[in-house]
């Protein structure tokens, strides 16, 4: 848990660390609409590159290699998801920190920080690609993987798992400190990359799965890189990461993950229902209808992805800005700002749910030609677009709570709806077949939402009564 004087609201005992002028200063002093506008804009951009990307890496897959690759592509995807649920967490805690240690005044604490979420996450990783190295055939057959898809879901897995350690940039420490642009570039420079290599490897030297699988890593090391040298390296930045801010502190790595870990309870909740998903769409309709649903939840999952990435966009934007301001006492800022990122991802939400429903057939036409294929893709998406018309909320309220400190109520929102909710639906309506899969996932989101909106209510009103109360100075 962080340290009192690091509260919502309470200012810090300090004077200011950070130099006027500089890119973390302007999170406490430019007006919060034009401020959220930029923060939004640039993570957007950032997390829409990279929606591209997916979307680009399952067409070369699919025109280069086959449906079935893509299937097995998707059935390995838990892997990376698991992998980015730890990072996540751990980036997301460390941001909360370095934000709030920032307008607090406090670089050193900040720089710790910083320098604990790097050696965790490698940590990590490490233990990831040895023991995913190690069990990669039970791993595999936990995932849903069958004889169709095996021989192209384990080239696609080693390659993933041998890349592990180069799998983030860590671009929510960077947006921390209000460095928008750079945080930016680490999404878009890998990205590029990653669009270059895949079809290089995949058509030009014709290695299939391992060469979508190669291009990934390749641009994540490339994100990497360019991390290590922002923090380790570059000079004229209020803090800067050495050996020493490596060391793990254990009040530091309980604080990393006591307000990161519902993030990562959102990661591995993905993971869990695309396994769930994927296992019951594989017994769905014999051997051939479950190559189909398959198939189009993989063009559908992709789909989804990028049309997603505003609602994350705008979860990542708000959290340096709502973290600061939390940690300079600001409260009025911190709540215009929950306020207007709450109204914009819901309108983008069902404005883009429109659009799904109106154009299904032909964006899954994009990826796929089998008609079944097609027909299947199209229905799903369909039922989709009423999840994702709520999916956004959620998540940007268990960042909020995130950003100012407060797990608890992001436990609330990401362990226990996936508990009670998500993965209950799944399971059972899974049983009835393909298009009760699609419902449990729509349904699932909705509730989420439903959930987050009480949660964020009950509590900023019990906020609000007691600021008034303690504002009351006895006569």
């Amino acid at each position: 848990m962080a340290p009192p004087d690091d509260a919502p609201g309470r200012p810090a005992r300090d004077a200011p660390a950070v130099r006027p002028g500089t890119a973390a200063a302007a999170l406490g002093t430019q007006p919060v609409g034009r401020l959220l506008w930029h923060a939004c804009s640039q993570t957007t951009l950032s997390v829409g590159v990279y929606g591209i990307y997916a979307l680009t890496n399952a067409w070369f897959v699919a025109r280069g290699v086959g449906a079935t690759a893509v299937a097995a592509v998707n059935l390995v995807a838990p892997v990376l998801l698991g992998l980015g649920a730890v990072s996540t967490a751990v980036g997301v805690g460390g941001a909360s920190l370095v934000s709030r240690a920032l307008g607090a005044g406090r670089t050193e604490r900040a720089a710790v920080a910083a320098g604990n979420a790097f050696a965790v996450f490698w940590a990590a990783a490490l233990a990831t690609t040895v023991g995913g190295l190690l069990l990669l055939d039970p791993l595999l057959a936990l995932l849903g993987v069958d004889a169709a898809t095996h021989d192209l879901a384990r080239d696609y897995a080693v390659v993933l798992l041998a890349g592990a350690a180069v799998s983030t940039g860590f671009s929510s420490l960077v947006r921390a400190e209000g460095r928008m642009r750079f945080s930016t570039m680490l999404w878009v420079v890998p990205v590029v990359v990653q669009i270059v290599l895949d079809p290089l490897f995949i058509y030009g030297m014709h290695l299939g799965v391992r060469g979508a699988a190669l291009g990934t890593v390749g641009g994540q090391a490339v994100s990497a890189g360019m991390s290590v040298w922002f923090f380790f390296v570059q000079r004229g930045r209020p803090y800067r990461v050495g050996l020493r801010e490596l060391r793990p502190r254990a009040a530091v790595v309980r604080a990393l993950f006591g307000v990161g870990a519902p993030s990562f309870l959102a990661g591995f909740g993905a993971t869990l229902l695309t396994v769930l998903v994927n296992t019951s769409l594989s017994h769905a309709g014999g051997a051939a209808g479950g190559a189909v649903a398959l198939a189009a939840y993989a063009v559908c999952a992709r789909l989804q992805t990028f049309a997603t990435m505003p609602q994350v966009g705008i979860s990542q934007g708000l959290q340096p800005v709502v973290g600061y301001n939390a940690g300079a006492g600001l409260r009025a800022r911190v709540g215009r700002a929950r306020t207007l990122a709450l109204r914009s991802t819901v309108v983008y939400s069902v404005a883009v749910a429109v659009v799904l429903v109106a154009l299904a057939r032909p964006l899954v036409g994009v990826f796929v030609d089998a008609p079944a294929v097609v027909d299947t893709g199209a229905d799903a998406l369909r039922v989709l677009a009423v999840g994702i018309a709520a999916a956004g909320v959620a998540p940007l309220v268990s960042a909020y709570f995130q950003a100012i400190g407060r797990p608890r109520p992001s436990y609330v929102i990401s362990l226990g709806t996936l508990l009670v909710l998500k993965v209950p639906l799944v399971v059972v309506l899974g049983r009835l077949g393909v298009i009760q899969t699609w419902v449990a996932l729509a349904a699932g989101e909705a509730a989420a939402a439903a959930v987050a909106l009480v949660v964020l209510r009950r509590l900023v009103g019990r906020d609000a009564a007691a600021a008034r109360q303690t504002s009351v100075v006895p006569s």
